[in-house]
Protein backbone atom coordinates (compact mmCIF):
# COMPACT_ATOMS: atom_id res chain seq x y z
CA UNK A 1 0.00 0.00 0.00
CA UNK A 2 1.43 3.39 -0.95
CA UNK A 3 2.09 6.09 1.66
CA UNK A 4 -0.79 8.50 0.71
CA UNK A 5 -3.35 5.67 1.07
CA UNK A 6 -1.88 4.66 4.42
CA UNK A 7 -2.26 8.24 5.68
CA UNK A 8 -5.84 8.43 4.38
CA UNK A 9 -6.82 5.17 6.09
CA UNK A 10 -5.17 6.25 9.35
CA UNK A 11 -7.10 9.54 9.28
CA UNK A 12 -10.41 7.72 8.67
CA UNK A 13 -9.70 5.32 11.53
CA UNK A 14 -8.97 8.25 13.84
CA UNK A 15 -12.24 9.94 12.82
CA UNK A 16 -14.20 6.71 13.35
CA UNK A 17 -12.74 6.21 16.83
CA UNK A 18 -13.69 9.75 17.81
CA UNK A 19 -17.26 9.20 16.61
CA UNK A 20 -17.47 6.04 18.73
CA UNK A 21 -16.08 7.79 21.77
CA UNK A 22 -12.72 6.03 21.64
CA UNK A 23 -10.18 8.84 21.65
CA UNK A 24 -9.15 11.40 24.25
CA UNK A 25 -6.53 14.11 24.00
CA UNK A 26 -5.06 13.83 27.45
CA UNK A 27 -3.79 17.05 28.97
CA UNK A 28 -4.76 19.26 26.01
CA UNK A 29 -6.90 22.27 26.96
CA UNK A 30 -10.00 22.38 24.78
CA UNK A 31 -12.20 25.47 24.44
CA UNK A 32 -15.92 24.87 23.96
CA UNK A 33 -17.23 28.39 24.53
CA UNK A 34 -19.72 29.43 21.83
CA UNK A 35 -18.61 32.07 19.40
CA UNK A 36 -20.71 35.22 19.02
CA UNK A 37 -23.51 35.76 21.54
CA UNK A 38 -22.75 33.29 24.33
CA UNK A 39 -25.71 34.10 26.57
CA UNK A 40 -28.82 31.99 25.84
CA UNK A 41 -32.19 33.78 25.72
CA UNK A 42 -33.69 34.55 29.12
CA UNK A 43 -30.34 34.22 30.91
CA UNK A 44 -28.23 36.83 32.75
CA UNK A 45 -24.54 36.70 33.59
CA UNK A 46 -23.98 35.89 37.27
CA UNK A 47 -21.15 36.99 39.51
CA UNK A 48 -19.35 34.04 41.03
CA UNK A 49 -20.97 30.61 41.00
CA UNK A 50 -24.35 30.49 42.81
CA UNK A 51 -25.30 27.36 44.73
CA UNK A 52 -28.64 25.69 43.95
CA UNK A 53 -29.47 22.12 44.98
CA UNK A 54 -31.81 20.03 47.13
CA UNK A 55 -30.27 21.42 50.32
CA UNK A 56 -28.10 18.39 51.08
CA UNK A 57 -24.33 18.56 50.62
CA UNK A 58 -23.07 15.01 51.19
CA UNK A 59 -19.56 14.63 52.50
CA UNK A 60 -17.73 11.92 50.60
CA UNK A 61 -14.13 11.24 51.55
CA UNK A 62 -12.00 10.37 48.52
CA UNK A 63 -11.15 6.92 49.91
CA UNK A 64 -14.89 6.21 50.26
CA UNK A 65 -16.00 7.56 46.87
CA UNK A 66 -17.05 5.00 44.24
CA UNK A 67 -18.43 5.36 40.74
CA UNK A 68 -20.52 2.45 39.49
CA UNK A 69 -21.14 2.14 35.73
CA UNK A 70 -23.51 -0.56 34.47
CA UNK A 71 -26.67 -1.29 32.47
CA UNK A 72 -26.67 -2.27 28.79
CA UNK A 73 -22.89 -2.67 28.66
CA UNK A 74 -20.46 -5.53 28.19
CA UNK A 75 -17.98 -4.26 30.78
CA UNK A 76 -19.68 -2.89 33.93
CA UNK A 77 -17.17 -1.51 36.41
CA UNK A 78 -16.69 0.31 39.70
CA UNK A 79 -13.96 2.93 40.06
CA UNK A 80 -12.35 4.06 43.27
CA UNK A 81 -10.96 7.58 43.58
CA UNK A 82 -7.52 6.25 42.65
CA UNK A 83 -8.98 4.48 39.61
CA UNK A 84 -10.70 7.67 38.52
CA UNK A 85 -7.54 9.76 38.75
CA UNK A 86 -5.62 7.07 36.85
CA UNK A 87 -7.83 7.57 33.75
CA UNK A 88 -6.80 9.98 30.95
CA UNK A 89 -7.36 13.50 32.29
CA UNK A 90 -8.63 16.27 30.01
CA UNK A 91 -8.92 20.03 30.43
CA UNK A 92 -11.81 22.00 29.01
CA UNK A 93 -13.21 25.54 29.11
CA UNK A 94 -16.98 25.96 28.76
CA UNK A 95 -19.95 28.03 29.89
CA UNK A 96 -22.56 26.95 32.46
CA UNK A 97 -26.29 27.73 32.28
CA UNK A 98 -28.74 27.26 35.17
CA UNK A 99 -32.47 26.89 34.49
CA UNK A 100 -33.11 29.65 37.08
CA UNK A 101 -31.84 32.15 34.46
CA UNK A 102 -28.19 32.71 35.45
CA UNK A 103 -25.09 31.73 33.54
CA UNK A 104 -21.35 31.76 34.19
CA UNK A 105 -18.67 32.02 31.53
CA UNK A 106 -15.14 30.68 31.13
CA UNK A 107 -15.23 27.78 33.56
CA UNK A 108 -12.01 25.75 33.39
CA UNK A 109 -12.60 22.09 34.16
CA UNK A 110 -10.38 19.06 34.62
CA UNK A 111 -11.63 15.51 34.68
CA UNK A 112 -12.47 12.43 32.63
CA UNK A 113 -14.23 12.56 29.28
CA UNK A 114 -17.63 10.89 29.19
CA UNK A 115 -16.57 9.31 25.93
CA UNK A 116 -13.86 7.52 27.88
CA UNK A 117 -16.58 6.14 30.19
CA UNK A 118 -18.44 4.89 27.11
CA UNK A 119 -15.32 3.28 25.71
CA UNK A 120 -14.46 1.57 29.00
CA UNK A 121 -17.99 0.25 29.54
CA UNK A 122 -18.29 -1.10 25.97
CA UNK A 123 -21.87 -0.09 25.19
CA UNK A 124 -24.25 -2.51 23.58
CA UNK A 125 -25.90 -1.54 20.32
CA UNK A 126 -29.32 -0.92 21.90
CA UNK A 127 -28.14 1.86 24.27
CA UNK A 128 -30.01 5.12 23.66
CA UNK A 129 -30.19 6.80 27.09
CA UNK A 130 -28.13 7.45 30.20
CA UNK A 131 -29.42 7.70 33.77
CA UNK A 132 -27.40 9.32 36.57
CA UNK A 133 -27.72 8.81 40.33
CA UNK A 134 -25.93 10.70 43.07
CA UNK A 135 -24.88 10.57 46.72
CA UNK A 136 -27.74 12.90 47.73
CA UNK A 137 -30.36 10.62 46.08
CA UNK A 138 -30.79 12.95 43.11
CA UNK A 139 -31.20 11.59 39.59
CA UNK A 140 -31.37 12.90 36.05
CA UNK A 141 -31.37 11.53 32.52
CA UNK A 142 -30.05 12.31 29.05
CA UNK A 143 -30.14 10.78 25.59
CA UNK A 144 -26.88 9.09 24.71
CA UNK A 145 -26.26 11.54 21.86
CA UNK A 146 -26.16 14.43 24.36
CA UNK A 147 -23.45 12.66 26.36
CA UNK A 148 -21.41 11.54 23.36
CA UNK A 149 -19.75 14.93 23.00
CA UNK A 150 -16.20 16.04 23.66
CA UNK A 151 -17.23 18.76 26.17
CA UNK A 152 -19.14 16.34 28.45
CA UNK A 153 -16.95 15.50 31.44
CA UNK A 154 -16.87 14.04 34.93
CA UNK A 155 -14.90 16.78 36.66
CA UNK A 156 -12.93 16.99 39.90
CA UNK A 157 -11.33 20.41 39.36
CA UNK A 158 -12.78 23.87 38.66
CA UNK A 159 -10.58 26.86 37.77
CA UNK A 160 -7.50 25.08 39.04
CA UNK A 161 -8.90 24.10 42.44
CA UNK A 162 -10.58 20.92 43.74
CA UNK A 163 -14.29 21.00 42.96
CA UNK A 164 -16.03 22.53 46.03
CA UNK A 165 -18.33 20.26 47.99
CA UNK A 166 -21.31 22.59 47.51
CA UNK A 167 -20.85 22.36 43.73
CA UNK A 168 -20.72 18.59 43.65
CA UNK A 169 -17.22 17.68 44.83
CA UNK A 170 -15.47 15.38 44.70
CA UNK A 171 -16.92 14.62 41.22
CA UNK A 172 -19.83 15.97 39.18
CA UNK A 173 -21.06 15.85 35.59
CA UNK A 174 -20.64 18.81 33.26
CA UNK A 175 -22.91 18.96 30.18
CA UNK A 176 -22.47 22.49 28.77
CA UNK A 177 -25.10 22.26 26.01
CA UNK A 178 -27.89 21.49 28.52
CA UNK A 179 -29.26 23.34 31.53
CA UNK A 180 -27.13 22.57 34.56
CA UNK A 181 -29.63 20.34 36.40
CA UNK A 182 -28.66 17.69 33.83
CA UNK A 183 -25.07 17.79 35.18
CA UNK A 184 -25.49 15.72 38.33
CA UNK A 185 -23.48 16.71 41.42
CA UNK A 186 -21.85 14.11 43.72
CA UNK A 187 -22.05 11.53 40.97
CA UNK A 188 -22.34 7.95 42.19
CA UNK A 189 -23.84 5.81 39.47
CA UNK A 190 -24.19 5.86 35.67
CA UNK A 191 -26.63 3.48 34.00
CA UNK A 192 -26.78 2.95 30.23
CA UNK A 193 -30.34 2.12 29.11
CA UNK A 194 -32.25 1.05 26.02
CA UNK A 195 -35.23 3.21 27.04
CA UNK A 196 -35.63 6.55 28.79
CA UNK A 197 -36.06 6.85 32.56
CA UNK A 198 -36.94 10.31 33.87
CA UNK A 199 -35.06 11.76 36.83
CA UNK A 200 -35.91 13.86 39.90
CA UNK A 201 -36.82 17.14 38.19
CA UNK A 202 -38.08 15.58 34.98
CA UNK A 203 -40.93 13.80 36.79
CA UNK A 204 -41.74 17.13 38.51
CA UNK A 205 -42.44 19.02 35.30
CA UNK A 206 -39.02 20.13 34.09
CA UNK A 207 -38.14 19.63 30.44
CA UNK A 208 -36.78 16.25 29.47
CA UNK A 209 -34.38 17.82 26.96
CA UNK A 210 -33.27 21.05 28.73
CA UNK A 211 -31.83 22.98 25.79
CA UNK A 212 -30.74 26.50 26.88
CA UNK A 213 -30.81 28.08 23.42
CA UNK A 214 -34.44 27.00 23.01
CA UNK A 215 -35.41 28.18 26.54
CA UNK A 216 -36.48 24.59 27.01
CA UNK A 217 -37.06 24.80 30.76
CA UNK A 218 -40.34 23.05 31.50
CA UNK A 219 -42.40 20.26 29.97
Amino acid sequence: MDEPNKRLIAKKEEWAKTKRGLSVEEGVIQDHRPRGNRLPPGQHLAKGWPVLDLGVHPTIAPDEWRLSVHGEVDHPFVWTWQDFLAQPQVHDVSDFHCVTTWSTFDNAWEGVSFRHIMQTAKLRSDVQFVYFMTYDNYSTNLPLEACDDEDVLLVHTWNGQPLPQEHGGPVRMIVPKRYAWKGAKWIKEIVFLDQDRKGYWEVRGYSNTALPWDEDRYA
